[in-house]
């Protein structure tokens, strides 16, 4: 068997793992990226292609790396299609949103950790976790044979539902084991090219499926390459996922006739952040660790940043000899000041959603103020003085029983969001807040009439 002694092993080639493992080997140390996909698939992966937050990604893969992956950066909003009342809502989208083309983007990604020093290992699959006291590294399989990773730092950037978690053993840990499948979203999309530009080519179109907890998406790449897909909350009844969204195909006249390039499907997280992403050795990063926007899927512009702040976190425990969960802790507080927190909140209104009628929800959002669907969607939180929610009351005529319970779920997610800031800055303090925590998710289920999420 072979045997690789490094200082970090990445599991996973994607966003998180790219940007952990530059980090790391920007510092010095030596890193290693495991990867199951071999070289031509690697950075292949089933995604909306919708970026936010370009403009600011972190610099441990220079932007100008990934910059030519960006194909449509002129897209300014959401246009959400409301059949049911046969109109749509434009939804203005903060900051710089761009339009990727994934797989030239994950490419582009791995090219941009080996030159900063990571070595990539393609065809490696994770088999197990090497444990003793803390995790130590890995046993894998690699192009068909046996590779043993030893390593100071395991990053697990493995995706949803990573194998790596079932594999480790947590029960020492703060690391979040409260994860199900039921907590995730299974999503399919296929990248469409037409014979004519469509006429929103500046725009994500979103449209919602026939039951609350799903919904189709139409993102242009170009004005002739739309990435087309649909999801579904693993809590429903399953969709027939290709079906469905060859169906809602044909109803277009903007696709007639339109050629299939490339297809594909996954699981992803439409939960909070997990509430600790670190044991003894180990961080989990992106997918791995919740990291995903639960309302609309976004997750590479978190991705990155996990990745990034992860690394800083494992070069720190490499500088002072010290990869103890305490020594690690600060990476936890980094994401939940970053965008945890938020995401958090967010959850919250994603659990109403599946509580609630959908031709009611699709009547709210026609009611509701753009600017305020906005600041909501991408900050957690809004406010909505009393003059508006008579204005907005009224005309939601027939849903005012949605909107009196969506108003008493904001309370609580504003109450959420402020909770988040107050994260503990050490694991001492986690239990309690963790109960805090928990006893307003009570609330939020009382509320909502929602099952448990967690």
């Amino acid at each position: 068997m072979t045997t690789h002694e490094v200082d970090v092993v990445v599991v996973g080639a994607g966003t998180a793992g790219c940007y952990a493992a530059a980090t790391v080997a920007d510092a010095g140390y030596d890193v290693v990226v495991a990867e199951r996909k071999d070289r031509e698939e690697a950075g292949h992966i089933a995604c909306g292609d919708a970026l936010k937050g370009a403009s600011n990604f972190p610099d441990a893969i220079p932007k100008s790396q990934i910059r030519p992956a960006f194909t449509n950066t002129a897209v300014d909003h959401g246009r959400f299609e409301i059949p049911q009342l046969d109109t749509a809502v434009d939804i203005p989208v903060p900051g710089e949103l761009a339009v990727i083309d994934r797989w030239d983007y994950g490419r582009r990604l791995i090219e941009g950790a080996r030159d900063a020093g990571a070595e990539v290992h393609f065809d490696t699959v994770v088999r197990d976790v090497r444990q003793n006291g803390q995790v130590e590294g890995l046993d894998a399989v690699r192009k068909g044979d046996p590779v043993q990773y030893d390593a100071e730092v395991v990053v697990d950037a493995a995706g949803a539902l990573s194998i790596l978690q079932d594999k480790a053993d947590f029960s020492e840990a703060t690391f979040d084991t409260n994860v199900t499948y039921s907590q995730f979203c299974s999503a399919y999309r296929e990248i469409v090219t037409v014979d004519e530009p469509v006429e929103w080519s500046d725009a994500l179109v979103f449209k919602p499926t026939e039951r609350a907890a799903g919904y189709l998406w139409y993102f242009p790449r170009t004005e002739t390459e739309i990435n087309v897909g649909l999801g579904f909350q693993m809590t429903e009844e399953p969709m027939q996922l290709v079906e469905d969204l060859r169906e809602d195909l044909r109803t277009r006249e903007e696709f007639e006739g339109a050629t299939v390039d490339d297809k594909l499907g996954a699981a992803l997280p439409t939960r909070r952040p997990y509430d600790s992403a670190v044991a003894p050795g180990y961080m989990a990063v992106g997918d791995a660790a919740g990291h995903v926007n639960p309302t609309t899927g976004g997750g590479i512009a978190g991705a990155a940043y996990a990745g990034t702040y992860a690394g800083e976190q494992a070069v720190e425990a490499l500088d002072h000899d010290d990869t103890t969960e305490a020594a690690l802790w600060e990476y936890n507080e980094r994401v939940m000041d970053h965008f945890g927190a938020r995401y958090a909140a967010l959850d919250v209104y994603n659990i109403f959603t599946t509580a609630a009628d959908v031709d009611d929800l699709m009547g709210l959002l026609a009611a509701l103020p753009v600017e305020k669907l906005s600041e909501a969607l991408y900050s957690g939180s809004t406010d909505i003085g009393w003059w508006l929610k008579l204005k907005t009351a009224v005309k939601s005529a027939g849903h005012w029983d949605t909107i009196y319970d969506l108003y008493r779920t904001k309370s609580i997610a504003d109450e959420v969001l402020d909770h988040y800031g107050e994260y503990p800055d050490d694991p001492a303090s986690f239990a309690d807040w963790q109960a805090d925590r928990d006893a307003l998710m009570d609330r939020v289920y009382d509320v909502t009439g929602a099952d448990p999420k967690y």
